[in-house]
């Protein structure tokens, strides 16, 4: 089955099961290329101001970079290396890794959910849990040898840093900073370290089409010299383009719904490269699966009556799963 995986082999042309229907495609000359994503520097001394951008930017958005965030620049360098230092592995080796089972913890795969897709996608990733770390860091790959070291740091600073921004975030809806991370329980933390290799033919597929993510909070290391992920505005796509040393910050499903829709969880997507590969490692804070979410009781009024019914995490994940990705909005299942 690792045969799939596109990253073992040089492609001259794109395979006919990643050429996506005419009506499908990305229409790159379409896409906004220089629009400016909200941008927040968190080492900002006036918290009130970077608490405002937040809520602004969760608003308009659903999407922000931040500066000065705290994880060590040298770390964020070290786990693109060691990513792509994988990806560089032999076949054989990579073999060893891959899965096509969406409910392993940790696998290396390839597209979305192979096994239920008609098109795929121009993707392999790996997909590991990250936390507790002492519980999953012992079916890490082995290889490259500072893979596990590297990694375990880059997710304990990253988890760090998803909480810091639960209590802006909690602060920018005027609940009690602590708010969003109570309310979600003990937080499991995923990565996916995605690489998209070279494509003979951009335009006539996707790295991953739109979708949204059904977490709580995205933190986006992005690859600093290829761009690739872009976001749906006002009816159109835009670039967003990597800033030096920025993380990328999006808000995902469970939030739109603790916010009672006012934050918006929104369709974002990534297109492929002709000239270059491309490198983004994507770590997903996720709710409890037995934890009840829902609008926060604040939120909800008579003139702003609840949007979402009330569900866990392990309900909205498995009908998250059981859909095409590209599908209308998982959350819409679960309106009032």
């Amino acid at each position: 089955m690792a045969d799939q995986l596109i990253s073992t082999a040089v492609h001259h042309e794109l395979p006919e099961s990643y050429v996506r229907p005419e009506t499908q495609r990305p229409r790159l000359h379409e896409v906004v290329s220089d629009a400016q994503i909200p941008v927040v520097d968190l080492a900002d001394p006036d918290l009130a101001a970077v608490v405002a951008r937040i809520g602004e930017a969760c608003t308009t958005h659903g999407f922000f970079q931040v500066l000065n965030h705290g994880v060590p620049v040298e770390l964020m360098h070290a786990m693109l290396a060691v990513a792509y230092d994988f990806f560089s592995l032999s076949a054989e080796e990579k073999a060893k890794l891959y899965s096509d089972d969406p409910a392993k913890k940790m696998r290396l795969s390839t597209s979305f959910n192979v096994r239920k897709e008609t098109v795929h996608n121009w993707r392999d990733y790996l997909r590991l849990h990250c936390h507790p770390l002492e519980q999953y860091v012992p079916d890490w790959p082995a290889n490259p040898p500072s893979f596990r070291e590297v990694v375990s740091a880059y997710c304990r600073e990253v988890r760090e840093l998803g909480f810091r921004l639960y209590a802006a975030i909690s602060a920018s809806l005027g609940l009690e900073e602590e708010y969003v991370k109570k309310t979600l329980g003990e937080q499991e933390q995923h990565m996916a370290v995605n690489f998209y290799p070279k494509c003979p033919a951009p335009e006539l597929t996707y790295g991953l089409p739109a979708h949204t993510d059904p977490n709580a909070l995205t933190i986006l290391l992005m690859d600093q010299q290829v761009a690739g992920l872009q976001v749906l505005k006002d009816g159109r796509w835009i670039a967003v383009n990597p800033r030096p040393n920025a993380l990328v910050i999006n808000i995902g499903d469970q939030l739109q719904a603790l916010s009672n829709g006012r934050y918006k969880s929104v369709w974002h997507r990534a297109v492929v490269n002709s000239d270059r590969p491309r490198m983004s490692v994507a770590s997903f804070l996720c709710p409890c699966n037995d934890v009840l979410i829902g609008p926060a009781v604040k939120l909800v009024s008579e003139e702003t009556p609840a949007v979402y019914r009330d569900y866990t995490y392990a309900e909205y994940y498995g009908k998250f799963w059981s859909r095409n990705l590209d599908q209308e909005h998982c959350l819409e299942l679960f309106r009032t």
